[in-house]
């Protein structure tokens, strides 16, 4: 037992890997089956303080990796955590768009986070897995990584757009409708119900694939992301699924107040393009101070998040 406990697994011991997943595990468990057990809606300042308890939890994990894997891997850790959340921090438009178009009611559309957790959890892990697959064996592939930030950042700035595409409307919602049997309403807080014989999907399930779909569209900038930051897939993986994991428990609280991220998109476009600036930084003068990264990065951060509260702040008091 003793052996494979200690068996190397993508870099580091299996029971490292072991140790996280008993972390996701138990966290997941505390959530749907002690504070969430009944369906009920979740209010802001109950989502800012589940929020604030994965937020510690992940803080506490990463001050773990600091102490066990060093200083550099625990600015990177950091970095990477950092930079996840941000970027997913867009995502929770779209969710919000797909849960206002499905008419799916406060109450249960923490059911269908939790349950996308497990689909975050398992595609982000299949994700990560081939760009380590990648990185190991075509060491090049970092420069493509980088030169997709570096666009994507750019075509951030420069192209205008009025909002996210309504995904209801999109091609995937339309071909779940031609292959399954949709009901027209919902049935409580099922994914299927059985009328007259015969299984249907309800609205909810529509709900749980699209934000499924939306979480893997998001990825492919996320992903790159991390690895432009450290290509340890441990750290990689650890650090996205804890990201993903406090930002679906704030979403109750950031969904009331998407309207006031006015600054949010210039904030991701130079963090996207500073992270895919790194990677030909590091080859042209040298691998910068993990430090000079995270301290870049939460500037940004902060920025973008201050100057977009202070511009809207007369939409907070009307």
């Amino acid at each position: 037992m003793d052996a494979l406990l200690f068996t190397p697994l993508l870099g580091v011991d299996a029971w490292l890997w072991l140790l996280f997943l008993g972390i996701v595990v138990v966290l997941l468990a505390l959530d749907l089956g002690v504070l969430h057990r009944k369906e009920r809606e979740i209010g802001i300042a109950e989502s800012l303080a589940l929020s604030a308890g994965y937020i510690a939890v992940a803080l506490a994990f990463g001050t773990w990796i600091w102490q066990s894997q060093g200083r550099e891997s625990g600015l990177a850790w950091m970095t990477g955590y950092m930079v996840e959340k941000t970027l997913s921090l867009d995502n929770v438009f779209v969710i919000s768009l797909i849960f206002a178009s499905l008419a799916i009611p406060r109450a249960y559309q923490h059911r269908v986070l939790f349950w996308g957790i497990l689909g975050v959890i398992v595609l982000r892990g299949i994700m990560i897995g081939f760009g380590t697959a990648l990185v190991s064996n075509f060491a090049w592939v970092l420069y493509l990584f980088g030169a997709f930030l570096v666009f994507t950042g750019l075509k951030m700035l420069v192209v205008k757009s009025d909002g996210h595409a309504d995904p209801t409307h999109g091609p995937v919602m339309g071909w779940l409708r031609r292959r399954l049997n949709v009901s027209p309403a919902l049935a409580g807080n099922r994914f299927f119900t059985r009328d007259q014989d015969e299984w249907r999907a309800t609205p909810l399930f529509l709900a749980l694939v699209l934000v499924e779909m939306a979480d893997l569209v998001f990825a492919v900038d996320s992903v790159p992301a991390i690895f432009a930051i450290t290509t340890d897939p441990y750290l990689v993986y650890t650090s996205n699924i804890f990201a993903v994991l406090g930002l679906r428990a704030l979403y109750f609280a950031l969904a009331a107040m998407v309207h006031r991220f006015a600054y949010l998109k210039l904030a991701l476009s130079l963090i996207l393009v500073f992270i895919g600036g790194k990677i030909f930084w590091t080859q042209l003068v040298g691998k910068p101070d993990p430090a000079i990264t995270l301290g870049v990065t939460f500037s940004l951060i902060a920025t973008g998040i201050a100057l977009s509260l202070w511009k809207t702040r007369a939409k907070a008091g009307a």
